[in-house]
């Protein structure tokens, strides 16, 4: 997958005019947070963070330049007004790579279950699993490949199959999937 690159400037001032003001230069203003809590204020060109934040997930590291230093960085939150379809605040956590990270997932299924093929109907029981990883290991989404599982059977977060890197937070025994026999 694409690494994003979002350049940014460390900014001295803060408040409503400078905020407009960057607005208007096609920036927006940020901040980025540390793993030890320390903030850094910054802006950030518009049009670069909106291509980012469009095409990621909230596990997607980015590539945070600021004032030309890399950072890996997690787009954490981002003030949006729909009415004019722009971004006015974004705010950044940078993480270290060593210090491993909780995420909550969102379930993604793949593939048509046999069960279902046969009559069945599938039911979702887990909209998302709890995972901890290092940054560089936390998957960007997870999908379930649910095309095996018969009438009668369930798909739990056990089957889920993720790396050995990753550790699995959610019961490993919640059911994911499950195929309920057709109706008569």
């Amino acid at each position: 997958m694409e690494q994003f690159v979002v350049n940014a400037k460390i900014r001295k001032e803060a408040g409503k005019r400078v905020s407009k003001q960057l607005r208007a230069e096609g920036r927006i203003p940020a901040i980025a947070y540390n793993e030890k809590g320390e903030s850094i204020m910054l802006d950030v060109d518009a049009a670069e963070f909106s291509k980012a934040w469009r095409s990621i997930t909230p596990t997607t590291l980015i590539n945070l330049k600021i004032d030309g230093q890399d950072n890996m960085a997690y787009i954490q939150d981002t003030e949006y007004d729909i009415k004019t379809d722009k971004n006015l605040h974004a705010d950044f956590h940078i993480v270290s790579g060593t210090k491993p990270i909780t995420a909550v997932l969102k379930m993604h299924y793949s593939g048509t279950p046999v069960g279902v093929l046969k009559g069945g109907f599938m039911v979702k029981h887990v909209p998302d699993v709890k995972l901890k990883a290092l940054p560089a290991d936390m998957p960007v989404s997870i999908s379930a490949d649910v095309s095996k599982v018969e009438i009668g059977q369930k798909f739990t977060v056990a089957d889920l199959g993720l790396s050995d890197k990753v550790t699995i937070l959610s019961k490993p025994t919640a059911v994911i999937v499950s195929i309920a026999p057709p109706r008569k």
